[in-house]
Parts: structure tokens; C-alpha cells; sequence
């Protein structure tokens, strides 16, 4: 059998994110965790590097190279940089000595239109895949957090990535409600540096923004209130400079995302059927992706919605630890998948 995984190549699942892309592979799991960015050669056009690699390069680039993200919002925003970076993250995944191209599943957000579900679909066939499936992401991640999804009862799950977060109420293996919002963990970078920039004069790169809001971010208030110093460059000397700022600014400069994701989880719940609706009131509301991990945030949820909400182990893998569920139980699971046929 393993001579057989290797001849014919492993089956993929794929979370192709804004902010990050994993895939697992087919009997080994998560096989790969990079961020989604490349890097280019404005000159030739030529990819200098993907993933990892590419991140270093932000905010460090000479002139002529570029470092972009390409989906943004869950969509593609640069075909040929995805086509690029997934035929990359594919070759990385797969056996050398493989003589058949995989199988792949790829998530994607519940909102996208029939244009962008194709150009993902285009994108994973130009970049190797012998035959691709797509599952929305809501799906593949409540499978991956373990929620029941084939049972008659309700469970909502909401997956807050990159660029979007994706609710959704299922039930009997489909999806009963769902809604998208633009609002993701880019979106909360972009706002804090908005407001350094507004109350500090001060201009922030995208990495440091991350980090402070990884390091001292909230969505609730708590017993404990840190502070952090933040260096960037002066708007008006041009020098850089630090400044110190504290959980309850930094809580401040992110509500206005975070109330947008309790006003859309509020607006799902108003739109579930009432049957569904209790169920959720009963097993509570599955936080997932890595938005989930924000302080705080289950609690004001919760405190908004007054349904118990819990955050999912391994909150940043559910997404692909689903896609991975359907490549290794591929007969069951085929049912939630989605795929065009090739003209």
C-alpha cells in the first residue's frame, strides 16, 4: 500500500487562506503551513519565493521585487500568483516519485460567487491537480472541530480567518444558514495600525501590527491589562520612534471589526430556523481559525448572544483537518464536495 500512495500520488486537502495555506496529505496529516504570499521579480515576472520566505521579505524589498498577497478576502485576487504559489505548496506535498497528479479538495468561503469557485478550480488544475473538489469552508471546519454534521440537530460554527469569517448553522450534512462577512485577522492588523497612525502619528508595517495585536489584542475587557511598546516611523520627523500603548487602546482600535462579527453571528441566528435555533442555544455556538484565538473574544460572544461559545482545539487547523477528513474517508465524505466538470 505504501508503494501504491507513493506510485499514485497522495489525494490533497487544502485551506487556501488569505493570511495562510495548509495542506494535508492523505496518511501523513498536515504536511505543510506557510503564509499566503509570494514574492516577484517586477522586472522579469519571474516567482523568487513563496510562503515563509516570502513573509520575510515584507516591508523589505528593493524596488524591484514585490511582495503580495494573492486572495484577498477569500478570493483570488492574482490568478497567476496563486496558480504560482499552489503549484508550489502541491510539488512540496507530493512524492517526487508519484506518477499520477493527486486528487484535491480545496475550502472556500461560503459567499464566493460561481466565477471566483471556478477561478479556484482553474487555479488547482493549472497547478497539478488531476481532479479538484471544493468544500465551503464553515463545512470543513466544523467536520475538522468534530461537530456532529450529519445529525438532525444543529450546530453552528463560526471560522474567523484571514480575510473573511465564514457562520454557519448544519444540519444533516448541508448547511441550513450561512452568512460571510469581509472581517478577518488583515482586517484587525489594518485597523490597529489606522489607529496608531490616527492617535500616534506613527506608521506601523504590516508584521508589527500582528504582533501587537497577537500580543496584547482583546475583544473583552480582563483582570489583567498589559501594555506594549510600538516602534515605527514618525509621520511628521520621518525617524522612528516608540511609543507605548495599553490592552484597553489596543481593544479600542479592534472593536469596530469585532462588533461587525457579533452583528453578523447576531444576524445568522435571527435567520435560523427555529428548531435549529434552539439546538444551538443548547450546544452552543464552536469558535474557529485563527481570529478564534483574539482575548476575549468567546466571551463577548458569548455576553452578546447569551449562547454558551467555546473556541476548538487547534482552532487554526479545523479548516484543513476537515478537507483532510474528506481525502481520507473520501466514498463518505464525497457528498459535501463540489465539483465542476472539465469541458
Amino acid at each position: 500500500m505504501a508503494w501504491d500512495g507513493v506510485l499514485l500520488g497522495r489525494d490533497l486537502g487544502i485551506d487556501l487562506g488569505t493570511a495562510n495555506t495548509l495542506v494535508y496529505a492523505k496518511g501523513r496529516g498536515v504536511v505543510l503551513d506557510e503564509p499566503s504570499i509570494v514574492s516577484v521579480d517586477l522586472k522579469s515576472g519571474s516567482l523568487l519565493s513563496v510562503g515563509a520566505q516570502a513573509k520575510d521579505m515584507l516591508g523589505r524589498t528593493p524596488q524591484d521585487v514585490a511582495t503580495v498577497r494573492p486572495l484577498s478576502e477569500g478570493a483570488i485576487a492574482d490568478f497567476e500568483a496563486t496558480e504560482d504559489m499552489l503549484r508550489q505548496f502541491i510539488a512540496a506535498a507530493t512524492p517526487r516519485r508519484s506518477l499520477a497528479r493527486p486528487r484535491v479538495v480545496i475550502c472556500v468561503p461560503s459567499g464566493v460567487t460561481g466565477v471566483e469557485r471556478r477561478a479556484v478550480e482553474d487555479a488547482g488544475y493549472s497547478a497539478g491537480a488531476r481532479k479538484v473538489y471544493l468544500i465551503e469552508e464553515p463545512m470543513a471546519a466544523a467536520i475538522g472541530a468534530g461537530l456532529p454534521v450529519h445529525e438532525s440537530a444543529g450546530n453552528m460554527v463560526v471560522d474567523i480567518g484571514g480575510g473573511t469569517t465564514e457562520i454557519a448553522v448544519l444540519a444533516l450534512g448541508g448547511i441550513a444558514t450561512s452568512l460571510s462577512v469581509r472581517v478577518g485577522g488583515l482586517q484587525c492588523d489594518e485597523a490597529l495600525a489606522a489607529y496608531i497612525k490616527s492617535e500616534y502619528s506613527l506608521l506601523l508595517g504590516e508584521r508589527t501590527s500582528e504582533r501587537i495585536k497577537i500580543a496584547i489584542g482583546s475583544a473583552y475587557p480582563s483582570s489583567e491589562e498589559p501594555e506594549a511598546e510600538i516602534r515605527g516611523r514618525d509621520l511628521l520627523s520621518g525617524l522612528p520612534r516608540t511609543v507605548v500603548v495599553t490592552a484597553a487602546e489596543i481593544r479600542n482600535a479592534l472593536d469596530d471589526q469585532v462588533q461587525r462579527i457579533v452583528e453578523t453571528v447576531r444576524l445568522a441566528l435571527d435567520r435560523t430556523p427555529p428548531e435549529l435555533a434552539g439546538d444551538v442555544m443548547d450546544r452552543g455556538i464552536v469558535l474557529t481559525g485563527g481570529g478564534s484565538l483574539l482575548r476575549g473574544l468567546a466571551q463577548r460572544l458569548s455576553h452578546e448572544t447569551q449562547i454558551q461559545v467555546t473556541v476548538a482545539p487547534e482552532p487554526l487547523r479545523c479548516v484543513v483537518m476537515g478537507a483532510g477528513r474528506c481525502v481520507e474517508d473520501f466514498p463518505a465524505l464525497e457528498p459535501l464536495l463540489v465539483s465542476q466538470s472539465r469541458g
